[in-house]
């Protein structure tokens, strides 16, 4: 991009052992892990996977073709760029200058009869319907889209112009996420936090009981930063009868999100409060990429 001190660059170094991550290692809780694992062997259906730039949905995406990776079953990805070569799925590459774009490629592959589709992000209407007709028709469907939680992924499908009916019948569940710095296993300490993060945080007495609170010091193996390596913290809604009704209705998000932690979600914040009380993570990193939703 051209800017007034000549242009400026943004280079994303791929490391390849980001793919070899398997969906325990992602840092799903037991609870929702069991869950996103169960969905993931559903033979039809949409799973969406949401989250700014950045915040490891690539990673969580590959990670699960990753599980379902066996010579029985057909995995076809159409992606802008690919980012990661997986052995033995067949990954097509969008090229918008020819023409080529996800919607094309989706019909080309509902002709090559896939058990698993991957549309790296549902960017049109025209996109998101034709994901949704291949869940349709029998295919469990993996995609990506940029919201800030899991239930504002139904109401921006319907603001994109996909029919709410469709969205109701074919999504089955939706995962956002955020990365958090993990603290380094080579420096971390006990450590208490300030009463005004605990406050801010809604951690209860009851809470405290159990709770490791852990700081990295800073050595030379975290480049004095008290990290090492990420880890990310999600909420999983998975649709049940009430939601497909508010969804089918075009409810607001912040109803659908009433009904889904009312129907057992919980939600990302907390899931970074619960990885801050074993010692995992810091408050500092939590409030930074998520925030506490207030009812």
């Amino acid at each position: 991009m051209p800017t007034n001190h000549g242009q400026t660059v943004v280079m994303r170094i791929l490391d390849k052992d980001n793919i070899r991550v398997g969906i325990r290692q992602l840092g799903l809780s037991d609870a929702d892990f069991r869950q996103f694992k169960n969905l993931i062997r559903r033979p039809n259906g949409i799973i969406l996977v949401t989250g700014p730039t950045g915040s490891g949905k690539t990673t969580t995406l590959y990670a699960s073709l990753n599980e379902l990776n066996r010579p029985d079953t057909k995995i076809i990805t159409a992606e802008d760029p690919v980012e990661y070569y997986l052995a033995g799925i067949n990954q097509c590459e969008i090229k918008h200058q020819i023409g080529l774009d996800f919607a094309r490629v989706i019909k080309a592959m509902l002709r090559q009869a896939p058990n698993v589709i991957l549309v790296g992000e549902m960017r049109d209407t025209e996109t998101a319907q034709m994901g949704i007709q291949a869940s349709l028709t029998g295919h469990l469907v993996f995609s990506t889209l940029h919201t800030n939680d899991a239930p504002g992924a139904i109401t921006r499908m319907i603001d994109m112009g996909v029919p709410a009916y469709l969205v109701a019948s074919s999504v089955i569940a939706v995962l956002a996420q955020r990365l958090v710095r993990v603290n380094c296993p080579k420096c971390k300490q006990p450590f208490q936090p300030l009463d005004t993060q605990l406050e801010a945080a809604g951690v209860t007495p009851e809470m405290l009981k159990g709770a490791t609170f852990m700081k990295g010091r800073g050595c030379a193996h975290c480049q004095k930063s008290g990290y090492k390596g990420r880890l990310g913290i999600f909420e999983l809604m998975v649709m049940n009868s009430k939601i497909r009704e508010l969804a089918f209705q075009g409810a607001p998000s912040t109803q659908i999100r009433r009904a889904a932690v009312s129907g057992g979600m919980s939600v990302m914040f907390d899931d970074g409060v619960q990885k801050v009380l074993r010692g995992i993570t810091t408050f500092d990193e939590v409030f930074r990429v998520s925030k506490r939703v207030e009812e």
